[in-house]
């Protein structure tokens, strides 16, 4: 697959939305890697997910990310955070 049809979604999301998210996730056919992490002022569990994406689908993977996310209580709080990257290889072995 070209490179240039992938993008790599990391997503830094509170443990407590992980579940859900991941479920929501792989329900709709996307493949997540979880990983454990901690951060933020209070060093609150965070949970990572990596995900490889075709370009087209980016946007269905941020919206189930957001639609499952427990909206904040405090609106300068953000409840996760999501770097979509530019993949330069893609190799599945």
């Amino acid at each position: 697959m070209s490179s240039d049809a992938m993008k790599l979604i990391l997503a830094i999301v509170p443990d407590g939305d992980k579940e859900q998210i991941l479920d929501a996730l792989t329900k709709a056919g996307f493949q997540v890697t979880m990983i454990a992490s901690t951060g933020g002022f209070l060093r609150r569990g965070k949970a990572t997910l990596l995900m490889g994406v075709e370009r087209e689908k980016v946007q269905d993977a941020i919206q189930l990310i957001r639609e499952n996310s427990t909206p904040a209580i405090d609106p300068e709080l953000k409840r996760a955070v999501i770097f979509v990257l530019k993949v330069d290889r893609f190799d599945k072995l």
